[in-house]
């Protein structure tokens, strides 16, 4: 199996780094540019391959239950068991599938760990198996004990197999899967991946194209007259990234023109008019091009990608309420357990139902949850009484939303809540920011104005103003500061962190943007591996700094700073549409047993913890904004 597994890497690899950055090729660079940039980026994904080996190719599989596991449900196949499967196919994708309807389908593979990949040594890294599937249910078994177990939700694991490598070290993986009632089943991924762990080494080969794309990313959008010292500095790394028209990369045939099979690839003479002598290995020309970018660092390091733990729970969906409650326990069970790992770690959830359920039912949980809140670990970004519907509930409703969300939150907890934190509502009615700030609340955050394919919401720092009268006549009761978050349920994936920060900053102006690690829409949270990514993300000197904050915190500094000069930023109002509003009466009488206090007391000391050095604290963010006063319908 190693054989072959050696021999292939997924053309997602590259598709996926290649991907990632086409949003800042395209029209940011002439045609000219963009082309030498794909270059470099599909050369950067050519290194991968020197840490990564895919196993899509090596699965062997048995649909259906096992005759034994029927009976023994702690049964565990071994390779004896499915050497006799045969291989699972996989689609143009690369997405091995099977049937819908809560089907069962066990993979089976052995793996071998290889002393080098095309010569990188691996020995003494540390082993991850990356996995990532599509299944109402998967249980992973690694030499016949179960380590894992995860769902359509908890659908991606970085499983660290080993501390370090050991040439000849044999890993049996087994997984069972279920199809979902209503889908047909994936694997969309799996591999092995290699981590160098010694401090103050050379990252790995597949870290440092992340470090590249990274830099080349921020490069492109930011300052593309930089990208011809970027591009020669790259120049060491060439002669690794395949020859320019090779046949099927992941076929196996020699990817470094003029190679000497009894030779090692990292072994070969580079050519002499470079002026990079001879015999180069790729550790060598990694620390070079590490080396000749280091200038680049403290510009990068300006920008701050800041963080914000995150779990998202809808109460019910494709679940009984119960397992709402079940949910809820196991995620802040796992939160409050990593933030005695990690203390840097901040976590934010909304749902004072959920807080008042645990205050019930499980009042140990709940006070360890507000000694967190009171230390500054655990956020309360809670608004309302759930996330609901905004669009189709009558006005009253939202109302009483909002007054027994902050009602219990500052009885329960002592605090003032200003943010509607409302990540996955698919509709907004126009009265809200009247609502909202009547309540008590300054800030709206959703990313679902984002999710649309045609019309695109052009704004992701804006007021968002009412058009009719608002209940005191004050411009700024009916006026809602509203903030477009990035993506929920998301990993520590320094490419994707970077695009996004990119585009944030490219439409804002702001040096810190905010990401929210973390499984969601069945809870989960924040996972090991992601700390620690993120930990060793915050050492690159080829990443912006890298920080836990709350989200109160974090949206006070981004409003804070002054509007930008540049006139082509400039505020650009839309004419208001005439709009009902609701009945006066209503609101009168409903709103006056709200929080009437617009909780504009003196704004709190930013909360952050430092995720690299111990001491490190946030610098003061004094960059433009770029925010737009709209006067609309925004739903």
């Amino acid at each position: 199996m190693v054989a072959s597994s050696d021999s292939m890497l997924s053309g997602a690899l590259s598709g996926a780094l290649s991907g990632a950055l086409s949003g800042a090729l395209s029209g940011a660079l002439s045609e000219a540019q963009q082309s030498g940039a794909q270059s470099w980026v599909e050369g950067l994904a050519y290194l991968h391959r020197f840490s990564q080996i895919e196993l899509q190719p090596g699965w062997r599989m048995h649909e259906g239950e096992l005759a034994i596991a029927s009976t023994s449900p702690e049964y565990v196949p071994t390779a004896a068991d499915w050497q006799n499967w045969p291989t699972a196919p996989f689609n143009d994708r690369r997405h091995i599938v099977w049937e819908a309807g809560k089907q069962v389908l066990w993979l089976g593979q052995r793996f071998s760990v290889p002393a080098t990949l095309f010569g990188y040594e691996v020995q003494d890294h540390q082993i991850r198996l990356d996995l990532s599937w599509w299944a109402d249910s998967a249980q992973i078994f690694v030499n016949g004990n179960r380590v894992q177990t995860g769902d359509l939700f908890d659908c991606v694991t970085k499983l660290r197999l080993a501390e370090r490598a050991v040439p000849g070290q044999v890993f049996e993986i087994a997984i069972r899967f279920t199809s979902p009632g209503h889908d047909r089943g994936a694997l969309v991924l799996s591999q092995i991946r290699f981590e160098a762990i010694e401090p103050g080494a050379c990252p790995e080969p597949g870290f440092v194209a992340d470090e590249l794309a990274v830099l080349g990313c921020y490069l492109q959008t930011f300052q593309p007259e930089s990208l011809g010292t970027f591009e020669a500095a790259l120049v060491p790394l060439r002669r690794f990234w395949g020859r320019p028209g090779a046949e099927d990369w992941a076929s196996g045939a020699p990817l470094i023109e003029g190679s000497d099979p009894g030779r090692s690839d990292l072994d070969l003479d580079l050519d002499l008019e470079l002026g990079l002598g001879a015999a180069i290995t790729l550790v060598e020309a990694l620390g070079q091009v590490r080396d000749r970018l280091l200038p680049f660092s403290p510009w990068l390091k300006q920008r701050q990608i800041s963080l914000l733990g995150h779990a998202h729970l809808d109460m019910a969906w494709l679940w009984p309420v119960a397992d709402t409650w079940e949910a809820a326990e196991r995620t802040f069970e796992s939160v409050l357990q990593l933030q005695e790992e990690f203390p840097a770690l901040i976590f934010g959830h909304s749902s004072p139902a959920l807080y008042a359920w645990l205050q019930v039912h499980r009042p140990v949980l709940w006070q360890r949850i507000k000694d967190a809140i009171v230390a500054g670990r655990w956020e309360v970004i809670a608004g309302l009484w759930i996330e609901p519907d905004c669009i189709l509930p009558n006005g009253e409703s939202l109302i009483r939303q909002v007054l027994y969300g902050q009602r219990y939150i500052e009885k329960a907890f002592g605090v003032k809540n200003r943010v509607a934190w409302l990540p996955d509502t698919f509709g907004f009615c126009h009265q809200l920011p009247q609502i909202l700030k009547q309540g008590g609340i300054d800030y709206f955050v959703t990313e679902k104005l984002l999710w649309n394919d045609t019309t695109k919401f052009p704004h992701q720092l804006f007021d968002w103003r009412l058009a009719s009268p608002s209940l005191d006549g004050s411009p700024d009761s009916n006026t809602l500061t509203s903030y477009m978050s990035a993506r929920i349920g998301t990993q520590i994936d320094a490419v994707q962190m970077a695009e996004y920060a990119c585009q944030w900053e490219a439409s804002t102006g702001i040096l810190e943007s905010l990401w929210l690690p973390g499984v969601g829409d069945h809870g989960g949270g924040p996972t090991r591996e992601m700390l620690e990514t993120a930990q060793r993300w915050a050492r690159s000197p080829f990443f912006p700094r890298l920080e836990f904050t709350q989200a109160h915190d974090y949206l006070d500094r981004i409003t804070q700073s002054p509007a930008p000069a540049d006139p082509n930023h400039a505020p650009s109002p839309t004419p208001p549409r005439p709009t009902p509003h609701l009945e006066s009466r209503l609101i009168s009488r409903i709103s006056s047993r709200l929080l009437h206090h617009p909780c504009r007391s003196k704004t709190p000391q930013p909360t952050s913890r430092s995720l690299a050095l111990p001491g490190r604290t946030v610098c003061g963010i004094g960059h433009d904004r770029h925010r737009r006063n709209l006067s609309q319908n925004c739903d």
